[in-house]
């Protein structure tokens, strides 16, 4: 079975998102997710902070209208100088 077999589309999906605790990171994360996705509401969008305080994750609900939709996040997330991993 395909991952396209495994999603029905539109569907929702949590973006995970891990990048270095910085001021800049939940901006440039948001500004990627928001340019594939359209308009979040805060309410989508949860943080964790590493144990140590250094890392910060991101988890992000959004509405997925095709996997090419998708795709096109993780590459530009994986992409991201901000970004250290896109789950």
């Amino acid at each position: 079975m395909s991952d396209d077999e495994l999603l029905s589309f539109p569907c929702e999906i949590d973006i995970k998102v891990i990048g270095h605790r910085t001021e800049t990171l939940r901006t440039a994360v948001l500004g990627i997710v928001r340019r594939h996705c359209g308009a979040i509401d805060d309410a989508a969008v949860t943080e964790r902070l590493s144990s140590a305080g250094k890392y910060l994750s991101l988890t992000v609900k959004v509405v997925a209208e095709t996997r090419e939709q998708i795709d096109a996040v993780y590459r530009e997330l994986t992409a991201s100088d901000h970004v250290l991993m896109a789950l």
